[in-house]
């Protein structure tokens, strides 16, 4: 396929990607929308910003609208007939987006059960009937065990992000998951990297089931332009200044390895002048969000992070990705190098190299 219009959805389907300016698919869309449409289960693996999500939103939509169609109307409340699993909450909210200018003409219903909420606007949200659920694993197995909610009707069940999910433990919550659903449905996993412990689910759950690779996964995306700095006697911060002094369009993110490192960084920028948020993990979920918020807005055009803010983020505008202190694994790399350059833009990633970091063996490669 070259085009979404060879693709055999729905006309309503079609109309808004029209509509949205969507016309030719991405590699990894090209690969597995086919399969998806044809019910078959499959495992996804395709570099970060190559358009996953719309990978399994558009055959999700295509199945439950034309069961509707076919008078198969969804009459139980809380009790959905697909489910997307993802590891934050920030990317549930990301993924609820990437749905819903296309719930507008198929009229389904997308509702999220997302961590960082009370129970009580939990229980608010899955409400009545719906079609579509997007949540975290946390979450929803909580609600599992109190029979707040049923997966007994599941057609579709997709974990997405999965080696992030699986860096938090979450084999257990998956085997709990897909034992809630009915013995017969469609099971879609996506990855931008097959680790040690997405084989072991796959291996679990995800036996006999046809693995599908773009051809940038576990690559760099050739838009991604590199370059290495040679920080000496570990003083990064002078050429961060340097850098910092040169416009660049679009956002930055900044990585660190730690919580602490973030901090010191950040107090630094703002020590000089330097408008800057933190986004991290062991700090408070509203002030966090309000400065993914204040940076995907393009009020504040620097985020300092850890790895939290590596995988899952969307965020249009991010122009370069800086690599303060260099991660360990090319797993993690890979993820943090992936929020800029995302589905053919360009983008800019700069490493600062100690003396330390010369022994990290993936570096030779980037």
């Amino acid at each position: 396929m070259s085009l979404f219009t060879d693709f055999d959805l729905l006309p309503s389907l079609q109309a808004t990607l029209a509509e949205k300016g969507l016309i030719t698919p991405t590699d990894i869309q090209n690969r597995t929308i086919p399969a998806l449409l044809d019910e078959q289960s499959i495992v996804g693996v395709s570099e970060t910003g190559s358009g996953k999500t719309l990978s399994y939103a558009l055959p999700i939509l295509h199945l439950l609208k034309s069961l509707e169609s076919r008078g198969l109307k969804i009459s139980v409340d809380g009790q959905p007939r697909a489910l997307v699993v993802v590891p934050t909450r920030e990317l549930g909210e990301q993924v609820s987006r990437v749905f819903k200018p296309f719930t507008h003409t198929t009229r389904l219903r997308v509702r999220t059960l997302l961590g960082g909420t009370t129970i009580e606007v939990a229980k608010r949200n899955i409400q009545g009937s719906f079609d579509i659920l997007v949540a975290t694993p946390g979450r929803l197995v909580k609600l599992l065990d109190r029979g707040m909610i049923s997966l007994v009707d599941i057609r579709v069940l997709v974990f997405d992000e999965a080696d992030q999910m699986l860096d938090h433990g979450f084999l257990p919550d998956a085997h709990r998951i897909v034992e809630a659903c009915p013995d017969v449905f469609q099971k879609v996993l996506f990855s931008a990297t097959i680790s040690p412990a997405v084989q072991d689910l796959i291996n679990d759950i995800f036996t006999d089931v046809e693995v599908i690779k773009s051809k940038g996964s576990d690559k760099l995306v050739p838009s991604l332009k590199t370059q290495n700095l040679t920080i000496k006697d570990g003083k990064r911060y002078p050429s961060l200044e340097k850098l910092l002094s040169a416009e660049v369009e679009g956002g930055t993110i900044i990585f660190t390895n730690t919580r602490e490192q973030c901090d010191k960084l950040a107090s630094e920028l703002k020590k000089n002048g330097h408008s800057c948020a933190i986004y991290r993990g062991e700090m408070d979920k509203v002030e966090r969000r309000s400065n993914l918020k204040l940076f995907r807005d393009g009020k504040i055009g620097l985020l300092i992070s850890t790895d939290l803010a590596s995988r899952g983020l969307d965020v249009d505008h991010i122009g370069r990705v800086i690599n303060y202190h260099m991660p360990q694994h090319l797993d993690n790399y890979i993820h943090r190098v992936g929020r800029t350059a995302r589905a053919g833009r360009e983008g800019t990633v700069i490493n600062f190299i100690t003396e330390r970091d010369l022994a990290l063996s993936y570096l030779k490669n980037v």
